[in-house]
């Protein structure tokens, strides 16, 4: 019951493309590929060469959005600078959907905590998304994945702060943290909504740090490569990344396992499920 989990073991880009086919999801017209860009410094993001069967396959576009922190990524000069030294515009079309201003308001009425979300205004021109997300863990939402992707990844500078602040940008680092991982919940299903389902979500579990791509000084990665996983289903891939972990038999598991529970890292999964936009039941096919 539930979604499919596509999963390999085999770690390359040619198992992407190979798990993204099994899917059978088609993704027409204009396509937005979700990446993340990597913090100048940050030696365990997924580099472009990693994505790009996938990327090609698809004929995408790679998005990005400007963070809310000081860094490499804050404005759009730096983030274009940053995108280039990565190699990402040497391999693909990109956009940084924030660049310009206004922002695209997402209306979130049935959200929970948040009742609009505010994503890049480029985002208007694209028809599908492929979200690329590399798991690991987070210093505030205690693991990184798809819905963190769909959420933060996908939002304006402004808007990464307004989810940070659970609707208020002036608390970006103080708000509830229980309510910050709702209001999480709620960007990530608008952006699901947008698309109108038409999404296909990928997640690879391959230098797992405790700490997320968005760290220049980033822990080194703690616990052994596990897998690609790719669905359909934002919220069942992340649960199939959380249950692998717990699963797995690596003895640097208790560390990331520490990052993922102290922060209440689940409960983005559990507001996800709530929302309605997809489920915690999966069925895991294992791809030799």
């Amino acid at each position: 019951m539930g979604a499919t989990v596509y999963f390999s073991r085999e770690i390359t880009p040619e198992k992407v493309l190979e798990l993204y086919k099994l899917t059978g999801k088609e993704l027409n017209g204009n396509v937005a590929v979700k990446v993340h860009s990597g913090e100048k410094g940050n030696q365990n993001f997924l580099r472009p060469e990693f994505w790009k069967p996938v990327i090609h396959y698809v004929g995408g576009t790679v998005v990005e959005c400007n963070t809310a922190y000081p860094g490499a990524r804050n404005t759009t000069r730096k983030h274009k600078k940053l995108l280039e030294y990565h190699g990402w515009i040497q391999h693909f079309k990109v956009d940084l959907l924030d660049a310009q201003g206004p922002d695209l308001v997402l209306d979130i009425p049935d959200g929970k905590v948040i009742q609009k979300n505010y994503v890049g205004k480029d985002m208007a021109a694209y028809d599908s998304m492929l979200v690329l997300s590399h798991f690991k863990g987070h210093p505030m939402g205690g693991y990184g994945g798809a819905l963190k992707q769909l959420s933060i990844g996908c939002a304006s500078s402004h808007g990464k702060a307004y989810i940070h602040g659970a609707g208020n940008v002036l608390k970006i680092w103080s708000a509830d943290h229980d309510s910050f991982l709702e209001a999480m919940a709620d960007a990530a299903g608008s952006v699901v909504e947008f698309f109108k389902g038409n999404i296909v979500y990928v997640n690879v579990m391959k230098n797992m740090s405790v700490d997320c791509d968005c760290c220049a000084k980033a822990e080194d990665p703690c616990i052994a490569d596990i897998g690609i996983l790719v669905s359909t289903d934002p919220i069942a891939i992340d649960q199939a990344c959380i249950d692998l972990v717990y699963a797995c038999c690596d003895p640097g598991k208790p560390h990331l396992i520490e990052r993922i529970e102290s922060r209440n890292g689940v409960h983005t999964i559990e507001a996800a499920a709530a929302r309605g936009y997809g489920s915690r039941e999966y069925t895991l096919v294992e791809v030799k």
